[in-house]
Formats: C-alpha cells, sequence, structure tokens
C-alpha cells in the first residue's frame, strides 16, 4: 500500500489525540473544493513519489509511546486496496486508528467497524441529497451507498462524527437543512467553511462569512443542537 502524504503531528485531525496524518492518493469524487486535489494525480503516478506502507511502518516504530493514533485520510481510503491490513498492523504497534471516507465504500466500512480496526470515523457529507452529483463532481450518481454509511453511523457503533465543508457556491440555508434532517439524530456534526487555496480542483470558489456561518449553524441547530463550527 503506497501514500501520497505524510503528515507527522498532528494535534487537530484526531479529537483529544497527538496523532499523525497519512493521505492516500487517489479517490472517486472529484468535489471541485476539495483541498487535497494534488493527490489525486498521484493515483497514476509512479509509486517512487509515494510513501510505501513499510515506510510508515518504521516511522510509526519510531513514535510508539508519542504518539496516540493515525489517521488515515485522502483521497479516499476504502478504493485502496491492502488497506484492511495495513490498519492491522498498526493496531498491533499499539496505535488508535481514525479513519476519514466519503462514505462511498459502506460494506467496507462495516467490515472495518465489525472487526474493531477503527477507533473513530469521520464521514464527509458532501451535501443536500438533491445536489450529491453536483457538489461532488460525477454526474447522476447513486448516493445508496452514502446512505447506507450514513445509517450504520448512526447506530453508534463506533465514535464518529459528520462534517461538510460549506462552498457559497455550492450551499444554501435549504441545503443544509436538508442534510440535518437527513442525519437527524447525529451526536457530531459539523460546518466547515471553505477556505480557497492553490490546491483546490477548481478556482472562483468563495465561503461564508463568520456571520454567515454562525446563521448557518443557527439553522443546522434546529434539527442537530449538538452541531458545531470549524475553521471560523
Amino acid at each position: 500500500m503506497f501514500f501520497g502524504r505524510i503528515q507527522k503531528l498532528t494535534l487537530l485531525d484526531y479529537p483529544d489525540k497527538t496523532a499523525c496524518t497519512l493521505f492516500t492518493a487517489g479517490c472517486n469524487f472529484r468535489c471541485p473544493f476539495c483541498q487535497n486535489s494534488p493527490l489525486l494525480n498521484l493515483e497514476t503516478s509512479s509509486k517512487e513519489q509515494m510513501h510505501s506502507s513499510e515506510e510508515i511502518l518504521g516511522f510509526l516504530e519510531t513514535r510508539k509511546g508519542l504518539l496516540d493514533g493515525v489517521c488515515i485520510s485522502g483521497g479516499e481510503p476504502l478504493q485502496s486496496e491492502g488497506l484492511e491490513e495495513f490498519i492491522s498492523s498498526i493496531k498491533n504497534l499499539g496505535f488508535l486508528v481514525k479513519l476519514d471516507t466519503n462514505g462511498s465504500f459502506p460494506h467496507k466500512l462495516e467490515r472495518l467497524i465489525a472487526h474493531g480496526m477503527v477507533d473513530y470515523i469521520a464521514m464527509d457529507i458532501k451535501n443536500s441529497p438533491e445536489k450529491y452529483a453536483q457538489t461532488i463532481g460525477v454526474h447522476e450518481y447513486d448516493i445508496s451507498p452514502v446512505m447506507k454509511s450514513i445509517d450504520m453511523l448512526l447506530q453508534n457503533k463506533v465514535p464518529y462524527e459528520f462534517r461538510t465543508t460549506v462552498v457559497r457556491e455550492l450551499h444554501t440555508a435549504e441545503d443544509l437543512l436538508s442534510l440535518a434532517n437527513r442525519i437527524c439524530g447525529a451526536e457530531n456534526y459539523y460546518l466547515q467553511r471553505f477556505i480557497d487555496s492553490e490546491g483546490v480542483l477548481q478556482s472562483g470558489l468563495n465561503g461564508y462569512t463568520d456571520e454567515e456561518m454562525h446563521e448557518l449553524l443557527r439553522i443546522v441547530k434546529q434539527v442537530i443542537p449538538a452541531a458545531g463550527l470549524r475553521g471560523v
């Protein structure tokens, strides 16, 4: 298994834990606001440009007792071959594992949960069901796998959070209210303000102001009282 990038220390990616973050290459979505778009190009690149699982495990050996956990992000980690075996190796080293996912591979996610291989899951919910395909940049996308993953996490078998990156050109208050109703009962849901950068897949997108984000949160909290903000 290969990774496009490694962040050797993060105090933000894994709630209340010190961790490192590993970024898998490749994704089945093409979200125009994606901050990790360079990883999409690594999907077909030479393995020499990436970090091997052996290299990562060697690094983690040196971090025993210093890090609590490992965040596996992307890209979309669940589309990578060998992920389950790699996570097993991480767990054998004594680390907690947090998985970031877009929820499009519910059967793989279910297997990881059933075997106790993930300790925390962060699922990106891109938009209301009506605007999902537009928001992920995939024409006529069937959202049923995403819905299955949502329902799975709502069963509270593993600690989790839902999160949505809010983009002015893609999200309205009505969209977020529709989304909130779909995940009603969620214990952790975050609205993340979009911030433009050179790595974004599509230029010309904009975030909401702090004041507007707080108003969007107020609307969402009518359905999910525990909802919060990030990046504001």
